[in-house]
């Protein structure tokens, strides 16, 4: 048969693709480690007579013997034709057209075969790209072995076949596996210019898996990196999101700015860590990532508010005090910061005001903390993002920012019963009030009448 092959050059051309395909006895993927949901998926399809393979991460995660936080299913059914299939279907996605088969709050993803972009296979593919080699819509479908070169690291593009439960590999991903190596799928620079987030894409997977970025693959981030700027600010959050709670957030931090992208990200924070003094504010940064880690770990619930707010705290601080220092009251200075650095912070990557909100909450409520006498402190501790505002005073306090005897007076504070606490607050200290300075004013001109 005439196949399509797309060698490590980017170049696609006719070609004979002899995969290796390594049969169940010889690797360790198991039906039991898959979930039920996606075998239905797998198998509904495959009794309607279509192509049906479990792919991505999902298999590379089973390979490497962890636990698989989603399943793809890959087939060579039209989006059209799955959702005949399943009544529980939804489908998305302009730029690559993508079916949802819902079971309860699990979401199978399943996807069409891609193929090359100079042969639509079917009358209602279609594909665009930018002038700079962005694809735009990419809903051009082909056969297995078109899907397998059109996927992004090698890694990532082994099939497990439900019809004999064999692993299926066009790319070398085994052996990339095996060595721990991340390499991208062709040319670097054209893949890395038809989606940039692959550059993302690449840190993100190299600081989860603990896999070296192949030479080739990285040093083209170096010279690209400014592709990023042409990328949505919607779709840089949602790559924020899965970047930094992944549960490797100190890694892949470190990892982005090794890479120089991660001021693509955070410019304005990427500033301030460039002027630390004694290790802070990196010391901060690291020391909020660190957390956030811990408690994905530990399964408690983590958010993109409070994440945020660790990461622009620095910008904000300095904005605060440019602002104190041109006379401005502490309300008013913390109030203006805070609205500045994050509508400054959206041109880069975007922040939902569900999150926005509560993250302007976590900044404010810091001199709060200040306030120990009288009504003040009862009032604070019923405030309903008082537990997120406390965790980051802690992380103040802990870095040297705040003051460790702040931090300790609110966590005992919090031990009492009422009348320990009404003791507690009548012996503690009254808070200092800041000096005001007066306005600087504007010369007056002179006019001549």
């Amino acid at each position: 048969d005439k196949l399509i092959r797309v060698d490590n050059q980017g170049d696609i051309g006719s070609g004979s693709v002899q995969p290796a395909i390594i049969p169940r006895p010889e690797h360790i993927v198991s039906r039991a480690s898959i979930s039920s949901s996606a075998l239905k998926v797998l198998y509904r399809l495959k009794e309607a007579g279509f192509q049906s393979f479990l792919v991505g991460g999902g298999v590379r995660d089973l390979l490497l013997g962890r636990e698989p936080k989603d399943f793809d299913v890959a087939t060579n059914a039209t989006p059209d034709e799955i959702r005949q299939l399943f009544r529980n279907c939804r489908l998305i996605g302009r730029r690559f057209r993508l079916a949802h088969v819902r079971f309860g709050r699990e979401i199978i993803e399943v996807a069409t075969f891609r193929g090359r972009h100079d042969g639509q296979l079917h009358a209602d593919s279609d594909s665009a790209h930018s002038e700079q080699g962005r694809i735009l819509r990419d809903n051009v479908y082909g056969e297995i072995e078109d899907d397998a070169w059109r996927r992004d690291f090698t890694v990532n593009a082994l099939y497990y076949d439900i019809k004999d439960f064999s692993v299926v590999d066009y790319v070398g991903g085994l052996e990339d596996l095996k060595a721990g190596t991340l390499r991208l799928i062709g040319d670097p620079e054209q893949r890395y210019r038809e989606d940039p987030v692959r550059m993302l894409r690449a840190v993100r997977f190299a600081a989860k898996l603990g896999f070296r970025i192949h030479p080739d693959s990285e040093a083209a981030i170096h010279e690209l990196d400014y592709l990023l700027d042409d990328i949505p600010s919607a779709r840089l959050f949602e790559e924020v999101i899965k970047l930094f709670l992944g549960g490797c957030a100190v890694s892949t931090f470190e990892l982005l700015r090794h890479y120089d992208l991660f001021r693509r990200l955070f410019p304005m924070t990427e500033e301030a860590l460039s002027h630390e003094e004694q290790g802070f504010p990196i010391t901060f940064v690291l020391r909020a990532l660190e957390n956030t880690d811990k408690r994905l770990a530990e399964n408690k619930p983590v958010t993109p508010a409070f994440l945020y707010a660790a990461l622009l705290w620095e910008p904000v601080r300095l904005r605060t005090q440019a602002l104190l220092d041109q006379g401005m009251s502490a309300l008013e200075a913390a109030q203006l910061a805070g609205n500045q650095i994050t509508s400054e912070q959206i041109l880069a990557t975007s922040l939902p005001k569900r999150f926005s909100f509560p993250m302007r909450e976590i900044w404010m409520l810091q001199s709060r903390f200040e306030r120990r006498r009288g009504k003040a402190p009862y009032r604070m501790l019923e405030h309903p993002r008082f537990r997120a505002a406390y965790d980051f005073l802690l992380l103040r306090s802990e870095t040297g920012e705040a003051a460790e005897e702040l931090a300790d007076w609110w966590t005992h504070f919090q031990t009492l019963n009422a009348g320990e606490r009404d003791t507690l607050v009548e012996s503690a200290p009254a808070r200092k009030k800041r000096r005001r300075r007066p306005r600087k004013r504007k010369p007056v001109s002179k006019t001549n009448d």
